[in-house]
């Protein structure tokens, strides 16, 4: 097995920048992407390995997306983040609250 070489990948809809590990082991490459442990391949030439790794990282974001918009859909349902917007319009009233321009500037 060849050393492993790291190679960063762009998904461009999710504007997000991924480190892949890759490796050939003998006559494959092997690659994976340790921050979304779902992405992982084997392919018969590096180009394709890199091809199949950039479409893997977008389906698994898709799919990550997905189930996070479905958990957020299912809380705001069952009234999970109510104590959240009560918790908001009483720190607003009591005036415990900033304008974006102040907290801009604190940037």
């Amino acid at each position: 097995m060849e050393q492993i070489k790291t190679v960063d990948i762009h998904d461009k809809v999710f504007e997000e920048t991924y480190t892949a590990h890759i490796q050939r082991n003998g006559a494959n490459w092997l690659g994976q992407i340790p921050d979304v442990p779902k992405v992982r391949c084997e392919a018969p030439t590096e180009a394709v390995l890199m091809k199949t790794l950039e479409k893997k990282l977008h389906e698994a974001l898709i799919a990550e997306e997905e189930a996070w918009e479905e958990q957020f859909e299912e809380d705001v349902k069952a009234g999970r983040l109510d104590n959240l917007g009560d918790k908001a319009i009483k720190n607003y009233r009591e005036g415990k609250y900033r304008k974006v321009d102040e907290l801009q500037k604190l940037l």
